[in-house]
């Protein structure tokens, strides 16, 4: 079997898989949602009177997508990898012609046909999706993947330019280093800041903002995906 023909039976499998799991149906798609909906209420009735909710609604679209492009993959393949390990299936993959990448990128595939948002959100997918590897690669149980990812989540969430302005965050906060800061600022200056805006926005080196934000998280992705993919096991 070639090799898209290993990955398309991966990615096949893993999604009806998926699909037969009706709790992990359940909060995929509807607990995003009931984040969104809070938030989407919140935003609306700060109005102009002041706290961390008075931007126009526009101003939270990248919030609303990063919900479900964090929470999503980081806890879904986080907990595969670690299902995987508990029943020794790792073992038995080692015996085929699958690699440990192509594993992966399978799973990745799931994800973005789950999630379904457009190209900036695809990096953001196999970002978190490398990142719920290496958490499923460390982490003892599904249990454990998911009280990790969660604790990873939500930090981000919050402390990443996607509900919160930067300007109302303490300055000392490091936001570049978060991952979900890029995703955040690109699909905002598209969706969000005017088209005359991002025409004369640009960062040292000639790169538009958007530009330099994809690229980040672009490098951001490959590298997460690459560690992801090394740190699968073969056998447990």
């Amino acid at each position: 079997m070639s090799r898209a023909g290993r990955i398309r039976s991966v990615t096949v499998a893993a999604g009806r898989a998926f699909l037969r799991r009706r709790t992990a149906v359940f909060f995929t798609f509807f607990f995003p949602a009931i984040i969104i909906l809070i938030f989407g209420a919140v935003v609306q009735t700060a109005g102009g009177s002041g706290g961390l909710f008075t931007e126009p609604p526009g101003y939270y679209v990248p919030g609303y997508l990063a919900v479900v492009v964090l929470f999503t993959p980081l806890s879904r393949v986080g907990s595969e990898v670690a299902r995987h390990r508990e029943d020794n299936r790792f073992e038995k993959l080692a015996t085929t012609p699958l690699r440990r990448w192509e594993w992966l990128a399978a799973q990745t595939l799931v994800n973005v046909g789950i999630i379904g948002v457009a190209a900036a959100g695809v990096l953001g997918v196999a970002l978190f999706c490398g990142l719920g590897a290496i958490l499923g690669s460390l982490s003892d149980s599904s249990d454990g993947v998911i009280a990790a990812s969660n604790g990873i989540a939500l930090p981000l969430l919050f402390l990443s330019e996607t509900f919160v302005p930067a300007s109302l965050l303490p300055g000392w906060l490091p936001l570049w280093l978060s991952p979900l800061t890029y995703f955040s600022r690109g699909v905002r200056a598209v969706t969000y800041q005017p088209s005359e805006t991002l025409a004369t926005s640009q960062v040292p080196g000639g790169l538009g903002l958007v530009e330099s934000d994809l690229l980040v998280l672009a490098v951001l992705t490959l590298a997460f995906f690459v560690v992801g993919a090394v740190t699968l096991p073969r056998t447990d």
